[in-house]
């Protein structure tokens, strides 16, 4: 019993693709809109039906605008707090999370939505409540469920594990020195290749970590992490693996991961950097 409750455990913190609707909120809506109207239309599962001024499908439209909308509003919010997880941490049991709370949105969304269209006098009761949410939650699992069911191979993939040796760095009379603005030109930020470990966005800042003789530093600039990317382009073994993060590629001693993307170990430094799925496949291959 022990040992199922234990699987059951690590299932649910195991890596995880983000959910398209989370993902990309808007084009995730968009796509929502499309089928639950193509859905709706086709079977009637919410018993929609013409009003005085609409036609059937333009009720049914209508209908499928205001959901969308609000499930665009609830995917967007789960976007912004990263389903409660830590940062590149999105698992089995976040995605979970992020189908509950878009699905209790939709069924809430479709409620309220048919006082828009009809009589509210008609509608003020728990009954039409509960008849109203369930249609629409059984309706809404179609959409935002097939993201999910597409990836769920995902979350039995194998982990692998990689070390690599540290690679040769040359010293500081045969480096250029790298210098680092900010967007305003009030923070100078000046340091070696092989001082580099890596840098993390964080808010309107990014924090460059880095090795100095005495030790690791953190230096933090206010830019954004793309204008960094910019201004690193010139380093070829300076590789952003994340939307958030950029990594000095000879400081990697272990990777850890799998299709979904992989966890970093550096030398000199207890951080772990992430790998999104998006740049894994780079990132193999810079690494051979």
């Amino acid at each position: 019993m022990e040992k199922r409750m234990q699987t059951i455990k690590e299932l649910f913190v195991r890596p995880f693709p983000q959910n398209l609707l989370i993902r990309k909120p808007v084009w995730g809506a968009l796509l929502f809109l499309m089928v639950l109207f193509v859905f709706v239309v086709a079977y009637r599962p919410l018993q929609v039906h013409e009003t005085a001024l609409l036609s059937f499908k333009l009720t049914v439209l209508a209908y499928c605008v205001l959901i969308a909308t609000a499930e665009l509003l609830v995917a967007s919010a789960i976007a912004q707090t990263n389903g409660f997880s830590p940062k590149g941490n999105w698992t089995v049991s976040s995605e979970l999370l992020a189908v509950a709370l878009l699905l209790l949105g939709i069924g809430i969304s479709t409620y309220f939505a048919g006082f828009v269209m009809e009589p509210a006098s008609s509608r003020w009761n728990w009954p039409t409540f509960f008849d109203s949410f369930s249609r629409a939650v059984l309706v809404g699992l179609v959409p935002v469920l097939l993201p999910s069911l597409f990836n769920i191979r995902y979350a039995f993939a194998q982990e692998t594990f990689q070390s690599y040796e540290l690679r040769d760095q040359a010293n500081d009379s045969q480096e250029t020195l790298i210098q680092i603005e900010s967007k305003a030109k009030k923070e100078h930020l000046e340091f070696y290749p092989h001082e580099f470990l890596f840098a993390e966005s964080q808010g309107n800042y990014v924090v460059f970590h880095l090795i100095k003789p005495d030790g690791p530093v953190a230096v933090s600039i206010r830019n954004s992490i793309s204008d960094i990317e910019t201004q690193l382009a010139s380093i070829p073994h300076f590789m952003r693996t994340h939307r958030a993060f950029i990594v000095n590629l000879k400081q990697i001693t272990s990777r850890t991961g799998n299709a979904l993307g992989y966890r970093l170990s550096l030398a000199n430094c207890t951080h772990i950097v992430p790998v999104s799925r998006q740049n894994a496949r780079q990132f193999e291959q810079a690494m051979l």
